[in-house]
């Protein structure tokens, strides 16, 4: 990804994510912050997917719509922020792909889990992909911006 394909994001974001909106301006930050974890899809004739991910600390995502203003000194998950894609995109394999890519990118940077906040009743997509449940009553509350079916989900690089 770069910044050139920010307005494609904001297009795809507005239209997979309408419930969970965001500025525009935070997709650009976590570019800016680590541009390692921000990935596009490109089909033939536009983007089909995105993918903004980036370090950060086991248990503590951020809130919707926030800024980050800089990452953490020591972290120890690979937060996977937002993920959208097209119908288009849906069933090419996209999904194992990126998680496979983020498992190198993590252990790279020496971190052995990544998480996400799961959204839109997409816990089940998740879970096939080796994530699971860490949900706490703290992070209930943090996640509560969410919606009611948000669900702070990770994957242990050890575990496969």
């Amino acid at each position: 990804m770069t910044r050139t394909d920010l307005p494609a994001v904001a297009h795809m974001a507005a239209l997979v994510h309408p419930a969970h909106p965001e500025d525009p301006a935070i997709a650009a930050e976590r570019l800016a912050l680590d541009p390692a974890g921000c990935f596009m899809l490109d089909g033939e004739a536009e983007p089909l997917a995105y993918l903004i991910s980036h370090r950060w600390i086991d248990a503590d995502p951020p809130a919707l719509d926030t800024h980050l203003r800089a990452l953490p000194p020591h972290p120890d998950v690979w937060y996977i922020h937002d993920i959208a894609l097209l119908p288009e995109a849906r069933g090419l394999g996209a999904a194992r792909a990126i998680i496979a890519e983020l498992e190198t990118l993590a252990r790279t940077h020496g971190l052995h889990r990544l998480a996400l906040t799961a959204v839109n009743t997409s816990a089940p997509f998740w879970h096939r992909h080796g994530f699971t449940d860490a949900m706490t009553p703290a992070l209930a509350e943090r996640l509560a911006s969410y919606g009611p079916d948000a669900r702070y989900m990770t994957h242990d690089l050890a575990a496969g």
